[in-house]
C-alpha cells in the first residue's frame, strides 16, 4: 500500500506559467518533502509533492500514468478499501505497475461505471488528466477531510491543496470577499465554499468537477450525508451496530508500515478510538495530549490531563504530554500562514504542537476522535437546543423578556456566559436560534465594525446559505437540524481545515475513524432521543462504550480542546493587539472602523462584555492580510 500525505497542484493556463508553477509547487512542498514532481502536457501543468508512509519506491511517484498512458493522476490522501478494488480490477484484466492506491483510483476512473467515485472509502482530493479528450477531472472526499481549492478566470482554471499554491498565478485577483470576513468574525471561521479571496473557492465535500478548454463544464455530487431516518430497534442492537461499524473503521485505518499514534484528550471519542485500536491489535500505540497548566479556568474548559492519564493507564498505553506554554506571539503568524484562511480558534495551536512532537518521535500517522460530537450530539450547544422544548413554546413577549435578561448578565463567569449564549436569541424563530448557537458575537455588532464603504458591499445576510440549509429541513427535530449544520460547515470548514493544515505543516497525517460510511449510516438511523437523553449528550455512544472504558471517562464533563485565550489577550498578546489593531493599522487596512474596533477592545478589557474571541479574530485577519496581501514573511509580522 502506498499511503501518501501530499499536496496536489494543477494549472490550465492560456499562457506559459511553468516558472511560476514550479515556485508554487515549492510553496506547498511542506506537505510532501520526499518527492516533488510535475508534468507539462501542452498548456496543462500537474504537480505533486509526496510524503510516503508505505512503499517509498519511485514507481509510485506522481504525477502517475496508467499502464496504457491514457490518463495521469495527482492524488492526496488514502483509500482504505483499495486492496479489494485492486483485486477486482485485476480479475477483469487490468494491469497495475505499482502497489499503490493512487493507481487504483486511476484505473477505476478509466473503467468508469455508475457510482465509481462513491466506491472509494477513504480521504482524498485528486485530479486526473484524461489525454483521450484533454479533460481534467477533480474530486474531494465525501466528508471533506482533505482540502481542495480552485478558481477560474479568463486565463484558465487552477487548483491546489492549499491557497498558497494559487497565489503565484499572475492573473489571480487579490480582491477580498468581505462576506467571508464577516462570517469569520461571527463564527471564528467562514462556513461554506467561499474563501477570503473573492475568486478562490473550496471544492465542497462529495463533489467533482470536469474541466475542458480551461473551463468548468460539469459540476456534480457523488455522495451526500444520508437523511435522518430513525429506525426503532432495541438499544442493545444499536450499540452493537455502532461499535461494530466503528471497530471496522478503526481496523481499516490502522494500515501502515510506520508507527501509528493517537490524540488522547481523555474524552469519550478519542479514548474509545484508542480502546478499539488496541482491541483490534494495535501495539505500542503512542498517545498525545496537552497540559493547559490551569490557564483555561476563565475560558470555560476543564483540565483534560488527569482524564487523559487515567485513560492511558486504564488502556496500558504510553502518553506524551505537550505543555501549552508556547511563545504565542512568535507562533501565531506561522500558524495563520499554514492555515491559509483566517481562523480564530486557539485550539489550532494544540494540534500543531502535538503533531510537531509526534513527527519528532518518528510518528507520521495519528488517529483522531473528530466527528463523534458532530454525528452523535456532543457539544454544549446540542444540550442547549434540546432543552428548548421546555421554553420555546412560551409567548413571544415572554421569550423576548428572557432574551433581554440573558443579554444583561455579566460576562466574567464561564457559567454566566453560557447562560447568556443559550438565551440571547430566545425571542427569535427556531431556525435563527439554532444558527445563533454558533455565534461568538452578534452579527449586528459585526456589521457595525466595517467601514461604510465595505458595509455597502456586504450581502443583506452573509449567512443566508446556512439559513437556506435549515429551511430545506423544516421537518427535522431541532437536534438533527443542528447536526446538519455541524457536519456541513463546522466539521469541514473549521475542524478539518485546521487539522489538515496543522498536521501537514509537520508531515503528519490525521485519520478520523468516526467519519466512515457505516458509522454515519448507524448515526442517521439512530433516533434523536437516544443521542440526547435526559441532558446527556452522545447517550447511545456512551452506553456502547461502557464495555471498553471506565465510567469516569465516559461520563465526565464535556471539555473543549482549548487554550487560555483570555489570559493571552490580557498578557502575552496585549501589546500585539494594541499594535496590530492600532488606529494607524486599522485605518491603513480600510476594512474596519477604528472607533468600533477600539470600543470592542475597551468593553472586553473592563469586563462589560466578553469579546475575547472576536478580538482574536480581528487580530488573525490583520495578520493574514499582512502575510497574504502585503507579502510580509510570517516571521516578521509581529
Amino acid at each position: 500500500m502506498d499511503v501518501l500525505m501530499c499536496g496536489v497542484l494543477g494549472w490550465l493556463s492560456r499562457t506559459d506559467l511553468t516558472d511560476h508553477f514550479k515556485n508554487a509547487l515549492d510553496d506547498i512542498s511542506h506537505r510532501g518533502p520526499d518527492n516533488l514532481g510535475f508534468v507539462k502536457l501542452g498548456d496543462v501543468l500537474l504537480g505533486h509533492v509526496r510524503l510516503s508512509i508505505i512503499d517509498p519506491s519511485e514507481l509510485s511517484n506522481q504525477p502517475l500514468w496508467d499502464s496504457a498512458h491514457k490518463a495521469c493522476i495527482v492524488f492526496n490522501g488514502e483509500i482504505y478499501n483499495y486492496k479489494e478494488l485492486r483485486a477486482e480490477m485485476i480479475a477483469q484484466g487490468v494491469i497495475f505497475k505499482t502497489e499503490g492506491d493512487a493507481e487504483v483510483i486511476l484505473n477505476l476512473y478509466l473503467i468508469g461505471g455508475e457510482g465509481w467515485l462513491a466506491r472509494l472509502n477513504g480521504i482524498f482530493s485528486f485530479s486526473i488528466y484524461d489525454s483521450r479528450d484533454q479533460q481534467l477531472f477533480i474530486a474531494r472526499d465525501a466528508f471533506g477531510v482533505k482540502p481542495l481549492y480552485y478558481f477560474e478566470d479568463d486565463d484558465g482554471f487552477f487548483f491546489s491543496s492549499e491557497i498558497k499554491g494559487l497565489l503565484r498565478v499572475p492573473s489571480l485577483s487579490r480582491a477580498l470577499n468581505y462576506n467571508a470576513i464577516f462570517r469569520t468574525l461571527v463564527f471564528l471561521w467562514s462556513p461554506g465554499p467561499d474563501t477570503v479571496f473573492s475568486n478562490i473557492k473550496k471544492l465542497e465535500p462529495g463533489t467533482y468537477l470536469r474541466v475542458q478548454d480551461k473551463k468548468i463544464v460539469e459540476r456534480g455530487c457523488f455522495w451526500e450525508w444520508p437523511e435522518y431516518s430513525p429506525i426503532e430497534r432495541a438499544v442493545a442492537d444499536i450499540e452493537a451496530e455502532l461499535i461494530g461499524s466503528l471497530e471496522s473503521s478503526v481496523r481499516q485505518q490502522l494500515v501502515a508500515d510506520v508507527p501509528i499514534g493517537s490524540f488522547l484528550s481523555g474524552g469519550l471519542d478519542s479514548s474509545l478510538v484508542v480502546a478499539l485500536a488496541k482491541k483490534v491489535g494495535a501495539k505500542n500505540m503512542q498517545c498525545f495530549t496537552i497540559d493547559a497548566a490551569g490557564g483555561g479556568n476563565n475560558d470555560g474548559f476543564f483540565d483534560d490531563l488527569p482524564y487523559a492519564r487515567e485513560a492511558a493507564s486504564y488502556l496500558d498505553l504510553d502518553l506524551h504530554v505537550v505543555k501549552v506554554a508556547p511563545d504565542i506571539v512568535k507562533l501565531l503568524p506561522k500558524i495563520i500562514y499554514h492555515l491559509d484562511e483566517p481562523q480564530a480558534d486557539p485550539a489550532v495551536l494544540n494540534i500543531s504542537l502535538i503533531c510537531e512532537l509526534a513527527r519528532k518521535m518518528g510518528i507520521k500517522v495519528l488517529l483522531s476522535g473528530a466527528g463523534g460530537d458532530d454525528i452523535f450530539t456532543g457539544y454544549r450547544r446540542h444540550r442547549a437546543v434540546s432543552f428548548e422544548k421546555y421554553w420555546s413554546g412560551f409567548p413571544l413577549g415572554v421569550r423576548s423578556g428572557i432574551e433581554k435578561f440573558a443579554r444583561s448578565l455579566p460576562k466574567r463567569s464561564p457559567m454566566l456566559r453560557r447562560i447568556a449564549k443559550a438565551f440571547s436569541y430566545a425571542g427569535c424563530e427556531q431556525d435563527e436560534r439554532i444558527l445563533s448557537y454558533f455565534y461568538w458575537i452578534d452579527p449586528v455588532i459585526v456589521r457595525g465594525l466595517f467601514t461604510d464603504e465595505v458595509s455597502a458591499l456586504l450581502d443583506v445576510n452573509p449567512m443566508e446559505h446556512m439559513v437556506s440549509e435549515l429551511k430545506t429541513r423544516r421537518s427535522l427535530p431541532s437536534e438533527e437540524k443542528m447536526l446538519h449544520l455541524e457536519r456541513k460547515y463546522f466539521l469541514v470548514d473549521h475542524n478539518f481545515n485546521y487539522t489538515d493544515k496543522m498536521s501537514m505543516a509537520h508531515g503528519v497525517e490525521v485519520r478520523v475513524p468516526f467519519l466512515d460510511y457505516q458509522v454515519v449510516r448507524v448515526a442517521s438511523t439512530t433516533p434523536s432521543d437516544l443521542k440526547q437523553k435526559r441532558g446527556v449528550g452522545k447517550w447511545i455512544l456512551k452506553k456502547a462504550a461502557e464495555k471498553y472504558l471506565p465510567h469516569s471517562i465516559i461520563y465526565r464533563s464535556k471539555s473543549g480542546f482549548g487554550a487560555p485565550l483570555r489570559s493571552w489577550l490580557n498578557n502575552e498578546l496585549r501589546s500585539t493587539v494594541d499594535d496590530l489593531l492600532s488606529e494607524e493599522s486599522v485605518n491603513r487596512r480600510a476594512i474596519f472602523k477604528y472607533s468600533s474596533v477600539q470600543e470592542l477592545i475597551n468593553k472586553d478589557r473592563r469586563g462589560a462584555e466578553d469579546y475575547s474571541y472576536p478580538i482574536f479574530a480581528l487580530l488573525t485577519i490583520e495578520i493574514w492580510c499582512r502575510i497574504f496581501l502585503d507579502g510580509e514573511p510570517e516571521g516578521r509580522v509581529i
